[in-house]
């Protein structure tokens, strides 16, 4: 009988947060993966026992027969009776796993997933940061945009949102351009003194991050040690995708989403299929 109101109160969370942080982490919602996991679990006792389809499904907490043969139909395609007939493989939903590799300092990092990201417009302060000094420098910067600068930007798209995309990369100088901005609706009517900069539609690797502390604490260590996980799967020869990070990348904070306990983070990159 698990459900997210239980697990909300074992983790000394709000349901509404814990909700917002699983979903964030695993794309799905706390309440379909408890289905999709009793129904992976109900297949045995279909197969193995001649026990009847109501029997089952109150066993793996559905309340009425109906309930349970409309998820089952709806996750695995048939109903339980032409699963039990058909002998057909199916594909289930396996346990979620936070293996070691996973946790950087005071926080879990996931991914990639391969996403579509639409074209977007950007604008805000434009800097130049050597890479030797670019865990440093480049979260300095973020925090005064947005404490200082963010404001005078009026066409934003999503305001809480921060973007720090990072482009022209030059690696005999030894330095790339960081751009420390918000989304806006379009590139006209840009303050002076401000970069604007255009994403194009690219498909991107996603890696996100959950770390339990606030989003202006996000330190050097975290930052290296979350590079350093995607530089593994950058030069993985296995990867199905090759990540163009020597081109552009950006990080992504919505500052909405931080309660007092936990912050979020995306980073994207474009990549190509090898």
């Amino acid at each position: 009988d698990i459900n997210a109101n239980e697990l909300a109160e074992v983790f000394s969370l709000s349901t509404t947060h814990l909700q917002r942080l699983f979903k964030f982490a695993f794309n799905q919602t706390i309440g379909c993966y408890i289905r999709s996991r009793r129904l992976a679990a109900s297949l045995d006792e279909l197969l193995k026992t001649d026990n009847k389809i109501l029997d089952i499904a109150l066993d793996y907490g559905f309340d009425y027969e109906q309930s349970y043969i409309r998820a089952f139909k709806s996750e695995f395609g048939m109903t339980p009776g032409e699963f039990r007939k058909s002998g057909q493989i199916i594909k289930v939903k396996p346990p979620l796993l936070l293996f070691d590799e996973n946790r950087i300092n005071d926080g879990v990092f996931f991914g990639p997933e391969i996403v579509m990201v639409p074209q977007f417009h950007i604008a805000g302060r434009s800097h130049i940061i050597p890479f030797a000094d670019s865990f440093t420098m480049a979260p300095q910067a973020g925090i005064h945009f947005w404490q200082n600068d963010r404001n005078q930007i009026m066409n934003t798209v999503n305001p809480n949102v921060y973007i720090g995309l990072t482009c022209n990369i030059n690696y005999e100088a030894g330095h790339s351009e960081y751009i420390t901005s918000v989304q806006v609706r379009d590139i006209k009517n840009i303050p002076h003194g401000y970069r604007k900069y255009t994403f194009e539609n690219s498909l991107c690797a996603r890696f996100r991050y959950i770390g339990q502390h606030h989003y202006l604490d996000l330190s050097k260590h975290t930052a290296e040690a979350m590079y350093n996980a995607i530089w593994q799967f950058a030069n993985d020869e296995q990867a199905k995708y090759a990540l163009l990070n020597n081109k552009i990348y950006f990080e992504k904070i919505d500052t909405d989403l931080y309660d007092g306990t936990y912050c979020q983070m995306e980073w994207y990159t474009p990549v190509i299929e090898k």
